[in-house]
């Protein structure tokens, strides 16, 4: 695994140190996990798996670092949501399936979580309150609920980390896209980061908005100046 939240400076000033974060991503974490949940563990082949997909070669960024600094900010801001066990299982789903060449990736990665909580014994109705969790890092509309809220923040905490934080990750989004010439690039990752900027609000959440909102601005700003 590359990195931690902390060599990312992700979590805001006054938070970081050395959080007390007992959840990484190894198997133990894992299981803990479902145990919250109250079913069984899933064989240790889906776990494994999962992390593969995690470790594949063209995630720079959506890799096991980006699900590590999403679990552990998740729990440092630990915003008020319904159920906390639910939303850290949709951040170890949400990008299961990443390919940078299709748009189906979170309907795909809902679809797999779908699969295996079935699997495990989950019923119906936490199997689609976990589906639209996943669904909702689209970010292409508004949170339906305080646990989308707090997931489609977390998702997008990054882009309130440090400058030199939120530059490698903006290296590492540049490299999965690196098979778009340079000025479609330009253009198309404008548009994306315009978009986040003409936000009344970028984070939903009170906590996430006191944490990152204001570098979140500064960085966004800064990276469409350097693209020209």
């Amino acid at each position: 695994m590359r990195g931690t939240p902390e060599g990312r400076n992700l979590f805001p000033a006054g938070a970081h140190g050395a959080p007390e974060v007992p959840d990484g991503v190894d198997f133990a974490a894992w299981a803990r996990l479902w145990a919250e949940l109250g079913v069984g563990c899933p064989p240790r082949e889906t776990y494994e798996e999962l992390l593969r997909r995690y470790r594949e070669p063209h995630r720079a960024y959506h890799n096991c670092q980006h699900l590590q600094e999403c679990l552990q900010v998740r729990r440092l801001i630990n915003a008020a949501c319904h159920a906390p066990a639910e939303v850290d299982l949709a951040l170890w789903f949400h990008d299961a399936i990443y390919d940078p060449l299709r748009s189906d990736n979170e309907l795909r990665s809902a679809q797999w979580l779908d699969d295996v909580a079935r699997d495990s014994g989950l019923g119906d109705e936490i199997r689609r309150r976990l589906y639209g969790l996943i669904m909702v890092t689209r970010h292409d509309g508004a949170p339906a609920s305080a646990d989308e809220a707090v997931l489609v923040d977390t998702d997008l905490a990054i882009l309130g980390a440090s400058a030199a934080g939120f530059e490698e990750y903006d290296r590492q989004v540049r490299r999965e896209y690196r098979h778009v010439p340079l000025f479609v690039y330009r253009r198309k990752r404008r548009q994306v980061l315009e978009g986040f900027l003409a936000r009344g609000r970028i984070y939903t959440t009170a906590p996430y908005f006191d944490a990152f909102e204001q570098q979140a601005r500064v960085n966004l700003a800064s990276a469409i100046d350097r693209l020209g």
